[in-house]
């Protein structure tokens, strides 16, 4: 299914009565199981244009599409995951991931079948009568990568999902989660700060400038899956993106 974005712009007011332009006019189209990750300077406005595709935004100007339709709020085509692991403390893993087909009014074994379905792909079975704090930040970041897929959203919408994660534990879940994303080759549209992360993982890599922020350049990543972060072709990649985000700051300052 299409995922389109089409002059979106999106300006707001401080505290202080100030306004702020933190996107200035975003236009793309991202197809049906591409993996996009978007990168790009601190504070122009990536979190907020996920947020507009979501549906949890208004943005100023412009719209976003999802298969011809315009998004006007949440829809379960799509689902988010947050850097913060957004579990409930008080229900077990399993129920965890089940929740959003509870509130779907999914009866009750065929909820707890699909979970069950969605913790053994993530290699947690073992874990569905623990709680979240049972479990280290990467298992529990597992678990909502499972809660969104449960609900078969047709995109994921991830918001630097890993970045509180250490070094190792991080590449981990990277490597973790693409072989999730070829068993089920859901699209997936992934923020980060990390150009290393983004060469790992992305089809294309959209490169935000400073804010009011568009999209400076997009670049196809050619490496066949899974990369090598160590060769010369990747370390090409991220140089590439890195003095475009560099040079956007620069020119900013």
């Amino acid at each position: 299914m299409e995922l389109k974005v089409e002059h979106i712009n999106k300006s707001f007011v401080t505290n202080k009565g100030e306004q702020v332009d933190a996107i200035g006019d975003v236009s793309f189209t991202i197809q049906d199981k591409e993996f996009i990750c978007i990168v790009g300077p601190s504070g122009c406005g990536k979190t907020t244009l996920l947020r507009i595709i979501a549906g949890l935004d208004v943005p100023s100007g412009g719209k976003a599409e999802l298969g011809g339709k315009e998004i006007v709020g949440p829809s379960p085509k799509m689902a988010m995951i947050f850097q913060e692991y957004s579990l409930y403390p008080w229900r077990t893993i399993l129920d965890n991931i089940a929740f959003g087909l509870e509130v779907q009014g999914v009866e009750t074994d065929a909820r707890y079948a699909t979970a069950r379905k969605y913790l053994k792909l993530i290699g947690l079975c073992e874990f569905e009568t623990s709680y979240p704090y049972e479990l280290s930040g990467g298992m529990r970041q597992r678990v909502a990568v499972a809660r969104a897929l449960a609900v078969d959203p047709e995109v994921l919408l991830m918001d630097e999902p890993f970045g509180a994660l250490d070094a190792q534990t991080r590449n981990a879940m990277q490597t973790e989660l693409l072989q999730i994303w070829e068993k089920t080759r859901k699209t997936v549209l992934f923020v980060t700060h990390s150009v290393d992360e983004a060469v790992f993982l992305a089809d294309r890599i959209f490169v935000l400038s400073n804010r009011p922020s568009k999209i400076r350049e997009t670049i196809d990543v050619p490496l066949p899956r899974p990369r090598d972060r160590t060769s010369v072709e990747f370390a090409q990649v991220r140089k590439h993106v890195l003095s475009l985000i560099q040079n956007t700051e620069e020119s900013s300052q």
